[in-house]
Parts: C-alpha cells; sequence; structure tokens
C-alpha cells in the first residue's frame, strides 16, 4: 500500500498500477474510517484490479466552522485499518494541494439539493461537489464507490457526474448498521454512552415507520415518527421526509409506481446523525 500526499507523486504511481492491473476503483472519504468504508473497499477490490482510498476531510462541505473542526482526524489510525485492507494507494493530501487556488464554482443540481440536507447546511452539497469532481480529475478512476446512507448526497454526485459528462461509474451500495441497527458512521465517535444510546432509536423510527406504509397517510406518519423520536428528550429531529427517489421531493400520498424513501436528520447532543430507509412498495 503506497501513501502519497501528492498529485506529481500520484500520476506516476496511478499509471503504473493501471498498467499492471487493470481499472481503477476509487472510495473517497474524509477518514476516521469504520466498516461502512470497508464495505465500500471490498466492492471496489472485487470489482477493480486497483482500488484507491483517499482521506481528505473538505472544508469547503462544511458551513458550519465548529462541525469541521470537531470532525473526528486520525489518519495514524485510519491508514493502520487500511493496512490490512486490498488497497493499492492511499491519497491524504493537504488542502493546498486539492485546492491550489480558491474553488469558485458553483453547480446547478436542478433541484435535488432544496430539500432536507440542503435546507438545512446551505453550500453543504456544492462544496461536496467541488471535491469530488476535484478527486475525480486528479485519480481518474473507473469507477467511484459511496454509501447510500448519504443517500441524497449520492444523488447529487450521480446528477454531478451527469453534468460534468464524467467517464466514472457512480456506484452506491448498501447501509451498513451496528448490531442495534445505528447506521454506521464517522459521527457516532463523537457520542457520549447515553448519547449512544438515544441513537439507536433513529433506526428504530425508520422501521417503525415502514410498517406502517400504506396504512395510514403520508403526514400522519410523519407526524407519529416526529413524535416517536421526540419522546427521548435527548433527540432534537431535524426533518423526517419521505420522498420520492428520483428528484428527492416529498411525496403526499402512497404510489406503488414511485420509489419512496424514508430520510431522517437528527441532533443529539452536539452530534447530528442521518439516515435513510427504502420504503417502496
Amino acid at each position: 500500500m503506497e501513501i502519497i500526499r501528492t498529485i506529481s507523486e500520484l500520476n506516476s504511481l496511478i499509471k503504473k498500477l493501471k498498467t499492471e492491473g487493470g481499472s481503477l476503483g476509487f472510495v473517497p472519504t474524509m477518514g476516521a474510517l469504520h466498516d461502512g468504508h470497508l464495505s465500500l473497499i471490498r466492492q471496489s477490490s472485487e470489482k477493480n484490479g486497483v482500488t484507491a482510498v483517499s482521506i481528505f476531510v473538505n472544508p469547503t462541505q462544511f458551513n458550519d466552522n465548529q462541525d469541521f473542526k470537531s470532525y473526528p482526524k486520525n489518519l495514524e489510525e485510519d491508514l493502520n485499518i487500511l493496512s490490512s485492507c486490498s488497497v493499492d494507494l492511499v491519497f491524504a493530501p493537504s488542502p493546498e494541494e486539492v485546492y491550489p487556488e480558491p474553488d469558485t464554482r458553483i453547480f446547478d443540481f436542478e433541484g435535488l439539493d432544496k430539500w432536507m440536507e440542503g435546507e438545512h447546511r446551505p453550500g453543504h452539497f456544492n462544496g461536496v461537489a467541488q471535491v469530488v469532481s476535484r478527486l475525480f480529475e486528479i485519480i481518474q478512476p473507473d469507477m467511484a464507490y459511496f454509501g447510500e446512507k448519504d443517500f441524497q448526497q449520492l444523488a447529487i454526485i450521480r446528477k454531478m457526474a451527469s453534468i460534468m459528462n464524467s467517464p466514472v461509474r457512480i456506484m452506491g451500495c448498501p447501509i451498513i448498521r451496528e448490531p442495534d441497527g445505528l447506521a454506521m458512521s464517522s459521527r457516532n465517535k463523537l457520542l457520549t454512552p447515553k448519547e449512544r444510546q438515544s441513537a439507536a432509536r433513529v433506526s428504530e423510527a425508520l422501521m417503525r415507520a415502514k410498517k406502517q406504509i400504506n396504512k395510514i397517510p403520508v403526514e400522519s406518519l410523519r407526524q407519529d415518527t416526529m413524535n416517536f423520536l421526540h419522546e427521548d428528550p435527548k433527540i432534537q429531529t431535524e426533518y423526517f421526509e419521505i420522498v420520492d427517489e428520483s428528484d428527492l421531493t416529498p411525496v403526499s400520498d402512497w404510489n406503488h409506481n414511485t420509489r419512496i424513501r424514508g430520510c431522517i436528520a437528527v441532533a443529539i447532543g452536539n452530534v447530528r446523525l442521518i439516515d435513510n430507509m427504502d420504503y417502496s412498495f
């Protein structure tokens, strides 16, 4: 496993690896690695001759500077985890290496960024598109792997790739959960033990709502789920939406011809968590 910090080093190594190994799979991360990330790496190594992982906490996608400062960072621990995986190279650049000049690009996602995360984190998805497109330009992968936990982000990245006519195939991978159902996230490490107990209620709420699909009106289900979450005073709910997967707009009634998904965001203490679940019939 090669650890690379500069683009100049990266270019010659990637050319060599692709010549020897064939297609290049890419897993972009912000570090604080867990089994969810490792599942993406396994998917890449199964489908590609070469797998690259980036570790880069991207400053342009944080609309809250405190959130950026508190985001867990431990490069040494992450590299130790990756050393036992099927990873050929790790790109761990500085912000100056990724952005030698300020990135002023503004993306038009045709409304995909207007709901949910986009409403609560203005500018977040533009920052995501900036860094992902920049990493695609630097690494030039054939396939890139993203977890479905960030479902809206996955839709945004697919839209960005379409807008830019990118040849990279965007691969969505299933959510990996803890035994109690909590979706794996780097932010879980920031929860206190009591907050961690409360966090399990998030996936419980999603599953509980799924069992009531088509039995009560959409808005009634939405309100019932919010009430269930608020039974725990540690949980502050930002949103619970049931959306059309094609454009991420909230649905108002049950339609067997529409793929729908329940999406949720909460704050527990100082930690913000998101999750989602397929609600299609």
